[in-house]
């Protein structure tokens, strides 16, 4: 939990290419597809995209949006949960009866109240975030400061710490009846190791953001990024009026509310992306209570590898091309769409690369310069809109689309399940002519991954992206 009026901090992230500091996105273009000949139909669908951003917030979409985000953010609940996600769900599962009773009659829904649970100390009510006990503790994770003068929490800080010492000391001796004992007297002089007294304190400050800011789930986000940093990024997006969050943070880019965008996204600790991570804790306590043989299976295929690319086409369920003349079949049934041949006109260039190899198997290099219809589509999109954003014509480099099993085995690529066989991941050069241009593809990325429509991975010299089965109707139906 952060300070109700905590203020934004400048971000420093590092730019794709690799320079030490992120440059601001130079916006020149007023939006996609304003001005010039209208859009071409893309390949896969046949059908042009609407003007301007694709993936902006539509309204009366808002439950559709929100779903798309809690699942693309599900994967990092499965990688960081202490013990696992199964495990995780186990211990907070079992405060549902203290959840239920402290929301009871508070209008509070008890499903975000266990999200927090689940987010904030993964259900370990002795929980601490940093050496001290000042720092932000227990089972929602409540700063001592805020828990005393805002929430009213009996919190003896001297005696707290003097007792957290002490736990420190007889963990580590391995004395564990001790630290149980030293653990129950803590929380009698530290409320916020009280559960029911920690969870009533959550629901106390719920209360109180959703007072000054009107509506639960701003409410929710506040809770993470502050009550006043909220505020400031409202005022940007629409002089201060409460929207649903999924319209505030879908509906803002660098092209579009740019002021609420640049301070939503400024956030150093992912305050941005907080509520969708709860609504997806709500998805896995649904599972764990309804259906824990599919949120293992799940959790099998979420930690399998670095990225959920794996997730969104799984390993045995979806096709591979084992041979050259499997690909020309999907080729002749438009299964693989080649790639345009005017790359330049859609803010792309092809690599030398694609298909370099392809000689040693017989086969023309254009066999391997082709993507799944929606993979395609995506692409063409990416291209555009980062070219919108950046202001620089400069393409986005190409270095791999289809390959078969043949071919990534002349590539040295591991024996099993690979992404390229299957037509729906493409690699973009780690090259850029500008900060800007980087940067772009950034917001790019970091959107389409929030709308589950990708997932993404970064390599030494690559940017892989894989694209969901939906992204091509996505584009032009809308998330």
């Amino acid at each position: 939990m952060r300070s109700l009026h905590r203020r934004a901090s400048t971000r420093s992230r590092l730019v794709l290419a690799g320079s030490a500091v992120v440059l601001a996105i130079a916006i020149v273009f007023a939006a996609l597809h304003s001005s010039g000949p209208p859009p071409l139909p893309l390949p896969g669908l046949g059908r042009p995209a609407p003007p301007g951003d694709p993936f902006r917030y539509r309204p009366g979409r808002q439950t559709d949006f929100e779903a798309r985000a809690s699942t693309g953010e599900e994967y990092v609940l499965f990688l960081k949960s202490p013990g696992g996600v199964p495990a995780t769900a186990a211990r907070v599962a079992a405060y549902r009866p203290l959840i239920d009773a402290v929301t009871k009659g508070t209008g509070i829904d008890p499903g975000l109240l266990e999200g927090i649970v689940f987010l904030e100390s993964a259900g370990n009510q002795d929980a601490l975030a940093g050496p001290s006990a000042a720092d932000a503790a227990g089972l929602t994770q409540i700063l001592a400061q805020t828990g005393s003068s805002l929430l009213g929490m009996r919190i003896n800080l001297p005696r707290s710490t003097r007792l957290t010492n002490e736990i420190d000391t007889a963990y580590s001796l391995g004395e564990n009846g001790l630290v149980a004992r030293l653990q129950s007297e803590r929380a009698r002089v530290d409320a916020r190791f009280d559960p029911r007294q920690a969870l009533a304190a959550t629901v106390r400050y719920l209360e109180i953001a959703r007072r000054d800011l009107g509506r639960e789930d701003l409410a929710v986000v506040s809770y993470h990024m502050g009550i006043g940093n909220l505020e400031d990024v409202l005022r940007d997006y629409d002089s201060g009026k409460p929207v649903p969050y999924a319209q505030l943070f879908f509906d803002t880019a660098p092209d579009r509310h740019a002021a609420a965008y640049d301070l939503l996204q400024g956030f150093g600790d992912d305050s941005s992306l907080y509520y969708w991570r709860i609504l997806a804790t709500e998805n896995i306590m649904s599972l764990y209570r309804s259906d824990r043989s599919r949120l293992l299976a799940l959790n099998a295929l979420e930690t399998s590898g670095d990225d959920d690319e794996d997730v969104l086409h799984p390993p045995g369920q979806t096709t591979v091309f084992a041979t050259p003349s499997d690909l020309s079949t999907a080729y002749a049934n438009r299964e693989v769409l080649p790639l345009p041949s005017d790359p330049a006109k859609l803010g792309l260039e092809y690599s030398p690369a694609l298909g370099s190899l392809a000689h040693r198997l017989g086969q023309p290099a254009a066999l391997y310069r082709g993507l799944r219809p929606t993979a395609l589509d995506l692409l063409i999109e990416l291209g555009a809109r980062v070219r919108a954003l950046s202001g620089t014509k400069a393409p986005l480099i190409v270095v791999q689309t289809v390959t078969d099993e043949s071919y990534e085995h002349l590539l040295g690529a591991p024996s099993g399940y690979s992404l390229p066989t299957t037509g729906y991941q493409f690699e973009i050069e780690r090259k850029y002519v500008s900060g800007a241009q980087a940067d772009a593809f950034q917001a790019m990325l970091d959107r389409l991954q929030a709308l589950d429509l990708i997932a993404w991975s970064r390599e030494p010299t690559t940017i892989d992206v894989t694209v969901a089965s939906d992204a091509g109707r996505a584009i032009v139906d809308g998330p």
